[in-house]
């Protein structure tokens, strides 16, 4: 087989691969009777908002040191809310079967 037909048949087996994946990709992955759905909710409860509540606690601490720089330039609120309230939110406040993982 010489060159020019290897290149051929390489580029028509590309071309159907590269039209048929996309529609792969395209299909839905979250449903809510799935069994994996189970496996995630688990691992969020069990491993990510533990995870949260230490970024929370760590971000407690950082907050409190941050605090000398932000009274003067009137930063207190906003370093709450990104060390403080958002790791807890996410720890407390979020739906537990999320669809947004």
């Amino acid at each position: 087989m010489s060159f020019r037909k290897k290149m051929v048949a390489m580029m028509t087996v590309f071309s159907l691969v590269g039209v048929l994946v996309p529609h792969g990709f395209a299909q839905e992955t979250w449903k809510a009777n799935d069994p994996s759905t189970d496996e995630w909710m688990m691992l969020d409860i069990v491993v990510v908002r533990p995870l949260g509540i230490l970024a929370g606690l760590l971000g407690s601490g950082i907050f409190v040191l941050s605090l000398p720089f932000t009274i003067p330039t009137n930063g207190v609120n906003q370093a709450a809310e990104i060390f403080v309230k958002r790791p807890f939110q996410f720890s407390f406040t979020r739906p537990c079967p999320d669809e947004d993982m």
